[in-house]
Order: structure tokens, then sequence, then C-alpha cells
């Protein structure tokens, strides 16, 4: 079965041009963001910033989805797609440089502002390409080109990470910022490949005249409605968010690196080992659940719903870890489980939703998963330092949190495991 999985992979990508060059740009882009990274985080120890103004640095590659993705799907589904991502990596490629302007600590907002900016193209890269994907491969082949975009991101995490590491460590950091912008430029030169495919639809958008100032916001409306009138959209949309209840276990990778299991204090070196864990589950995931039993809509149902009882499991179990590489096994399997249901719910959301309003549908995804994460990573800040909880009790109900998706899926899904959906576009709102 795996060396069946593995032929399908294969053949997508020798056979799909289209497809091959958007996910060498997904490559490129994605090592350029982790990358970037690490090297902003160490330019703001070189300046002097204090734990506070780091914190804010992680916060403002979160926050700018809110009010970026939604209006950015209604501009996803006015123009070409391939414009999107072309342009996002160009002006990526733009402001990196911008960094090495800092040179004291009161440089310090200015680079809030650069992150800022580049978070908010960033927030247009990742909906566009997801709601790219389904014009350029067939509908059976979109369980295997996600689990690829989603192994490609894990890989990116490690890879990303660790050549950020050696590069700022051996050249220092303006090669390093030059080398992230040069990825964008490279990621563009892919994108360009990418050669046009009008969905089977015809055009995005309707034809009503969009003359007036309003009008981005009218389709703004139009999205939510369409995702309110079926639930089935509004169900998997909301899956994402269900994960996002975990987002404390992120915060908490630090604080058991450095206080709970580690074996001596190298502390970075352990802490970068979990962020390996941590790659490869949601690297391995999506594998093992295409190849265990993700091969139609009813058990894609099902497997999601597994996803969420399996990272629970795993995610309370990591918070019980005695040993660090206990800890590392059961981290990895715990996000395993997450991203299973992360893909599928991409997967099912792709092959229903109409095209035109894919970007909003995928725009307002990562916005009420954006929500969900940084609320959970606040919720345990202040359970370690306001609340006086320990760190593994603050773990054990990031973990089990997962349990309240993954049961309320299954209520909502149960009755319909066993019957194949209709494509909504043939179906009317209920």
């Amino acid at each position: 079965m795996a060396q069946s999985g593995f032929r399908e992979f294969s053949e997508l990508l020798r056979g799909n041009r289209e497809f091959r060059y958007l996910w060498y740009g997904q490559l490129i882009s994605q090592a350029g963001d982790w990358f970037n990274q690490i090297a902003v985080m160490r330019l703001l120890d070189r300046l002097g910033a204090s734990g506070t103004e780091q914190a804010m640095s992680l916060m403002l590659r979160m926050l700018p989805h809110l009010v970026i993705a939604p209006l950015a799907g209604v501009w996803i589904d006015r123009v070409d797609r391939r414009f999107v991502l072309l342009w996002s990596d160009i002006l990526r490629a733009a402001l990196v440089p911008m960094f090495l302007w800092a040179d004291g600590p009161g440089d310090v907002v200015g680079i809030y502002a650069l992150i800022a900016a580049q978070v908010a193209l960033t927030a247009l890269f990742e909906p566009a390409k997801t709601a790219l994907i389904p014009n350029l491969v067939r509908p059976d082949q979109l369980a295997t080109a996600n689990a690829l975009s989603a192994a490609t991101w894990s890989v990116m995490l490690a890879i990303g990470a660790a050549l950020a590491g050696v590069v700022i460590e051996t050249a220092g950091l303006a090669p390093a910022f030059l080398i992230d912008s040069a990825s964008f430029l490279l990621s563009a030169l892919c994108v360009a490949n990418v050669a046009r495919r009008e969905p089977p639809q015809g055009r995005r958008t309707d034809d009503r005249p969009r003359r007036r100032w309003t009008a981005g916001f009218v389709d703004l409306f139009e999205g939510f409605r369409y995702m309110a009138g079926h639930r089935a959209v509004l169900s998997l949309v909301l899956v994402k968010a269900g994960i996002g209840l975990s987002g404390g276990t992120l915060l908490l990778l630090y604080v058991f690196a450095k206080d709970v299991l580690p074996p001596d204090d190298r502390i970075d070196l352990w802490t970068g080992l979990l962020f390996v864990a941590r790659a490869i589950g949601t690297g391995v995931g999506p594998f093992v659940g295409r190849f265990v039993g993700g091969r139609d809509d009813a058990a894609m149902r099902r497997v999601i719903a597994w996803g969420f009882f399996v990272a629970a499991l795993f995610f309370t179990a990591f918070a019980c870890a005695s040993g660090f590489w206990t800890g590392f096994v059961l981290l990895g399997l715990g996000h395993l489980g997450s991203s299973v249901s992360w893909v599928f719910s991409t997967v099912l959301l792709q092959g229903k939703v109409e095209d035109r309003f894919r970007g909003r549908v995928f725009s307002a995804e990562l916005s009420l998963f954006t929500v969900t994460f940084s609320l959970a990573m606040l919720a345990t800040g202040h359970a370690l330092d306001d609340w006086g909880w320990n760190p593994r009790s603050v773990a054990v109900v990031s973990g089990a949190s997962l349990l309240v998706p993954g049961v309320l899926w299954v209520l909502a899904h149960r009755s319909r495991w066993s019957k194949p959906d209709l494509p909504l576009s043939t179906s009317k709102p209920r």
C-alpha cells in the first residue's frame, strides 16, 4: 500500500507540470518563511529586545491574518490566483532586506512593522495556493496533492530553521536576510511557470458590476452567506478552528524543553528536537491517513474524527511523559493525528466549494484557526504565569481540549459516514 501511495505522489509531480511548479514555489517560499522567523528572532536578540518584545514578534506572525485574510479572500476570488502568488513573493523579497536597516533598540517598532507586512503577504499566498490546487489537479488527486503540500510544510519547518541557524552562525545576519530574499524571488520564478487554467465554471465571480467602494464588502458577506447556507462547508471550515484549541502545545514546547523533559542543560538542542518531532508528525500524518483509509468522502470524514482523538490521546500522554525521548515520540504522534484532520478537511473543502467562493472560504478558515490558536496560546501563558498551574497540568488540558471538536464532529457526521457526498455546486443551500 505504501509503495502504491508513493507512486501516486511521483506520478502527480511527473505528470502535472503546473502543480509541479506550484509545489516548487511552495517548497522554496515556506523555507523562506521559516528562515526569516529564525533570522528575525536572532536580530531582535542582538538588538537587546526583552522577552516581551520577542513574544510580541511571535504574536505578530499570527494577528495580521485576522485582519487581512477575510478581505484577501475577496481579492483571491476576483483575480488570477497565480497573480496573487507571484506578487506576494516579489513583495516579500523586497521587504526582507529592510530588516538590515535595524541597528539599535529604537528600531524594534520598525521590525514589528516589517513582520506585519510580511505576514500580511503570507496571508495572501497560503489561501491563494490552496484555492488554486483544485484548478490544477483532477478531483481524485486532491488528497495526494494536499498530503504532499502538508508534508512540504513540515519538511521546510525542519530544513528552513536548520539552514537559518547554520548561515547565521557561519556567515552572519546580512547574508541570511539576503538569502531569504532570494528564496522568495526563486519561488516567484516557479509560480510564473504555472500556466493559467480556468475552472470548469468559467469566471470565478459573477458578472455584476463592481464599481462601488463597497463592492469588496458585498463580496465578503456573500462568502459568509455561502458558508452559513451550506452546513457541510461550515463544519469543514470549523475543523481547523478545533485544531487551534491545542495551540498552547506550541508554547509548551519551550517550557518542556527547558524545565520538564531535558536530560541536561542543552536547552537549545532539546527545543530544536521537539520541533523536529512536530515536523515529523505533521509530515507523516497525511501519508498515514491517505494510505490507511482516506480514499473517499465518507472515509475521510471518519479519519478526521480519528485524527482529533489520536491527537488528544498523544498530546495528553506527552504531558505525562517521564523522559525526553518518550515525550519526543508522543509529541510526534499527537501532531500526526492533528495533521490528518487538517489535510482531509482541506481536501473535502476543495472538492465541495464552488471555485468562485473558494478564496473567501479558505481565508475565513485561516482566520478562525488564527483566533482559536492565539486564544489557546494566551490562555496557556496565563495558566503558567498567573493561575499557578504547572506545565504538565496545562499540557493535559491543552491536549484533552481536542476531544471537544472530535466529539462534535462525530455527532454531526456519524449518520453520513456511509453516504457519498454530492458536490455543493449541484445542491442548494440547506
